[in-house]
């Protein structure tokens, strides 16, 4: 009985591995347009039983920093020489399981590829975490592929191409991809944690 019961703690803890998902630093769309006057936003979510209180965002090379969405409690500072935009609260901050959004509206660069989106979060208890990496790292960066057209555009107040019209669709289709990810591994855990059992228990037989 009791290695029926070690048996089934082992495959209840296989179950719960696909939902330990690391969250990171992420800037949508993923995908925008060459010259558009494109409104990103970055989410930071806080992986520390500290709060972080200072993100400061690397803009690309060849991307343009137009302007930013206020966000209350946070004061925002823009850096044209080092071309990096500085958001700081003297507040909470964002709590461990808790993150914050960032609006701004940057033009894109005049030639297609990827762009990445250079972060570094900072703690209360003094830690920088540094979202630079690749995106196979453990801290890896956020990246915007930048390409010539795209059907998904709106036009702007003064006429400009502005290719973020299809932010929210870009979260909501993200959701669903996770969840039903999501599911799926959990119908496999469930399906290999019975199969275990009976396999165990026909072995005591």
């Amino acid at each position: 009985m009791k290695k029926i019961i070690s048996s089934f703690i082992i495959l209840l803890a296989a179950l719960f591995v696909p939902f330990q998902v690391s969250a990171h630093v992420s800037v949508l769309p993923s995908e925008s347009t060459v010259e558009a006057w494109e409104t990103y936003t970055m989410k930071v979510p806080s992986e520390k039983n500290v709060a972080s209180k200072k993100i400061v965002l690397k803009i690309p090379k060849n991307t343009s920093f137009e302007s930013y969405e206020p966000v209350a409690g946070w004061k925002t500072t823009i850096d044209k020489e080092n071309n990096t935009v500085t958001w700081q609260t003297e507040g909470d901050g964002i709590e461990q399981g808790q993150f914050q959004r960032f609006s701004f509206i940057a033009k894109n660069p005049s030639e297609t590829g990827d762009i990445a989106w250079n972060a570094y979060q900072y703690y209360e208890d003094g830690s920088i975490v540094e979202w630079v990496g690749a995106e196979d790292s453990e801290t890896p960066h956020a990246t915007t592929k930048i390409i010539k057209e795209s059907t998904k555009t709106s036009a702007g107040s003064h006429g400009e191409v502005i290719a973020g019209a299809e932010n929210t669709s870009n979260d909501s289709n993200s959701a669903n991809d996770n969840k039903i990810l999501l599911w799926t591994a959990l119908a496999i855990s469930v399906l290999a944690l019975i199969t275990g059992i009976f396999a165990i228990i026909n072995r005591k037989k």
